[in-house]
This record gives C-alpha cells, sequence and structure tokens, in this order.
C-alpha cells in the first residue's frame, strides 16, 4: 500500500530566481533571511540534504544527506499561493491571474455593494493587519466591509464578528467568487473575520479561501479518478475548490497541521496525504518576523523526527514551497520570485542531488510515477 505525505512549507523559497527583478525580487532569500533569527535550528531537514540545495551557501551542507534533494524552478507566470500550488500539481499557468495595484473596478466594487447590501470601505492593497488597525472602527459603526488585495491576485473581505456573523461573510465571499469571473477572474477571495475592541483588533482563524478552480487537469484530479484517496490538510481544498479532493481537514496552524499530518500516518489508505503549513507566510513572512519565521521552521524540524519514524515501508515523504516570502525584504512585504526546496524520502528513495529542476510540476508527476498512475499533467518524475 503506497502513501505519499507531500508537505509544503508556504512561503519557504530559498533565492531569488533568475527572473526576479521581473517580480521586483531581487537579492530576495527568504531561508537566508530565517536563518538569522536567534532559535534558527534544522538539523533533521540538514541531514536530509536541505543545506546542499543548489545556491544555499550561507550554511554548510553534509556528506552524505539521506534523501534525495534538489532545487525547484516555477515555469508559471507568478509568485502566488494558488499557482505555486496548481504547478506543484502538474498545472503550469503561462499567464498571470489579474492583480489590482490601484484597487478594484468602480462597476466591480458598486455590484459587490449591490449583492450584500453593505458599503465598502479602502479598496486598495493593504496590509491585512493593518487594514483592521486602519478601518475597523469605521466598519464597527457603519458596517461597511472592508474590501482590500495585495501584491497577489486575492479580492480580501474583512469584517468583525461582532457586525458581520462569520457564516454570513462566508456567503459575500460566495457572492464575490461568482462576480469576479472573466478578466477579473482572480485567484482567491478571502475571508478575513477579525474579533477585538478598538486598538486592539485581532485577525481569528476563521479565514477561508474561496479559490478560483484549476484550468486544467491536476494530479489531484489524475489520483481522484484512478480510485486512490487525495486527503487535504489545512488551505489545500480551498487552493483547488474542492476539486481532486476525497477528503480533507482544516487546521488552525501549523502545529495543528503537524498534528494532523501524524494522525493520517496512522491511518491505512492508498494515495496521497498533501498538506499546507501556512504559518511561515501568513505570520512571519508577511510581517517581516525573522524571529517568528525561524522558530517556526525550527518547530518543524524538531517535529520531522517523529514524521518520520511513522512512515511504512513503501511510503515516501516530500518536502517542498510554493513561493518565497523573505521576512528580511524590507521593500516588500509581499510574495517573492524564489526558487523552492524539494526534499524526497523513504525507505525506497537513494539519497541524491537533483540539482536544479525547470518546473514545480516535477513534484506531480513524481506523486503520480510513484503511484502507478497515468495523467495528462505537465512535468517529470524525478524518479
Amino acid at each position: 500500500m503506497k502513501r505519499v505525505f507531500l508537505i509544503v512549507l508556504d512561503s519557504v523559497g530559498i533565492g531569488a530566481m533568475d527572473d526576479a527583478a521581473e517580480f521586483g525580487d531581487v537579492g530576495t532569500n527568504t531561508l537566508r533571511s530565517a536563518s538569522k533569527g536567534s532559535c534558527f535550528h534544522m538539523p533533521n531537514m540538514a541531514q536530509m540534504g536541505l543545506f546542499n540545495i543548489d545556491g544555499v551557501d550561507w550554511i554548510g551542507g553534509i556528506s552524505k544527506p539521506s534523501a534525495l534533494y534538489g532545487r525547484m524552478k516555477e515555469a508559471s507566470r507568478g509568485k502566488d499561493t494558488t499557482i505555486g500550488h496548481w504547478e506543484i500539481s502538474g498545472l503550469i499557468s503561462k499567464e498571470p491571474l489579474p492583480v489590482y495595484p490601484g484597487g478594484f473596478p468602480e462597476e466591480i466594487i458598486r455590484e459587490f455593494s449591490a449583492l450584500t447590501g453593505r458599503g465598502v470601505l479602502c479598496n486598495r492593497p493593504y496590509s491585512g493587519t493593518e487594514v483592521i488597525k486602519d478601518y475597523g472602527d469605521e466598519h464597527v459603526r457603519t458596517g461597511k466591509l472592508i474590501v482590500y488585495t495585495s501584491a497577489d491576485s486575492v479580492f480580501q473581505i474583512a469584517a468583525h464578528e461582532d457586525i458581520v456573523p462569520v457564516e454570513e461573510l462566508y456567503e459575500y465571499c460566495r457572492k464575490a467568487r461568482a462576480l469576479l469571473c472573466g478578466k477579473h477572474s482572480v485567484g482567491r477571495v478571502i475571508a478575513r473575520p477579525f474579533t477585538g475592541t478598538s486598538g486592539n483588533y485581532q485577525r481569528t482563524s476563521g479565514r477561508h479561501d474561496f479559490s478560483l478552480p484549476p484550468t486544467g487537469e491536476t494530479m489531484l484530479d489524475a489520483l481522484k479518478g484512478a480510485g486512490k484517496e487525495v486527503i487535504g490538510v489545512g488551505k489545500i481544498r480551498d487552493i483547488f475548490a474542492g476539486r481532486g479532493i476525497t477528503s480533507y481537514v482544516y487546521t488552525k496552524g501549523n502545529a495543528d497541521g503537524i498534528e494532523r499530518t501524524l494522525s493520517y500516518l496512522e491511518q491505512d489508505f492508498e494515495g496521497l496525504c498533501f498538506i499546507n503549513l501556512v504559518d511561515y507566510d501568513m505570520l512571519y513572512g508577511h510581517r517581516n518576523d525573522i524571529e517568528g519565521y525561524a522558530k517556526a521552521l525550527s518547530e518543524f524540524d524538531a517535529a520531522l523526527p517523529e514524521i518520520v519514524s511513522k512512515l511504512r515501508d513503501e511510503d515516501i515523504l516530500m518536502i517542498t514551497a510554493d513561493h518565497g516570502c523573505d521576512p528580511g525584504y524590507t521593500v516588500s512585504t509581499d510574495h517573492s520570485r524564489e526558487y523552492t526546496p524539494l526534499i524526497v524520502y523513504g525507505k525506497t528513495i537513494t539519497p541524491g542531488n537533483l540539482g536544479t529542476r525547470n518546473t514545480f510540476a516535477d513534484i506531480g508527476a513524481t506523486v503520480l510515477h510513484y503511484l502507478g498512475v497515468s495523467g495528462e499533467i505537465a512535468g517529470t518524475s524525478v524518479l
């Protein structure tokens, strides 16, 4: 019974790609910045070959890594969670998803207000924590929805839970998702509920993403079509709009995601367990929090021996990322166009250097290859 556990360390890039200048990301390196944190400690990932990967030259590698290791290049035109995960799953996006550096067009905002019966505040790129600080009081007073975006293809709606109950906010997001189609097909509509009082507003764990369905076949579709299990942990189900998923569980953060993964390691199934650990991106990268990022990476590394101990003889563990979000890059708090790491570990895997791969899609191709499933996806198996 073959199982693949694919863990995405959300935003853990390992250095700017050659075309980073086109994205305003020259010099970014998420892992290098995080390694400057006082508590950074990743001996288990080091043993697997993390610091032997091409371009990782600020920490020395080891003589005999225990896994396959390599560097992944993004072939899609983007640096977004949606595009990154789609490419990991074998779908390359040749055109970028729409972004709105000047805010959303008036006709979109007008129609959204008509659909919800509420006015709109902000409507421009903004930090998620700053936007509720700056617009929270007016939202509470008027009931208007805080709508904002970022450098990514997102339409985000923030609302206080006492003013707009979470389920009502989700319904507004569904209406926005239906509205944002055609040339305005943003990657994600995101619900951003918050609580608290003036001067002390805090976002909750009730975030929910309403994603654009994948524009082509992914490894998830192929696996489900072949009768394999496809288990989503964290925001995986949302990223793929539920397509190709056979079961899923949402998580409250990295620690919860790791615990869910450990639980699935104890269960019998044949197929893929696809895990997203989002805290690196959401809590630390976007907030330029080097210490927090370093701590979160160290915590994952400390959990790795238990994960490995539960792997069965035919299991493989794959660890990668979907883009960068350099906590030390003060020019921007947005995602960064970076190479990502790939670690492939298991009792059936012969360790070695994969070099630099031309697309994240090699991951999806590897999963299908290992599980004996054919699919019309991009990529070449590393096996």
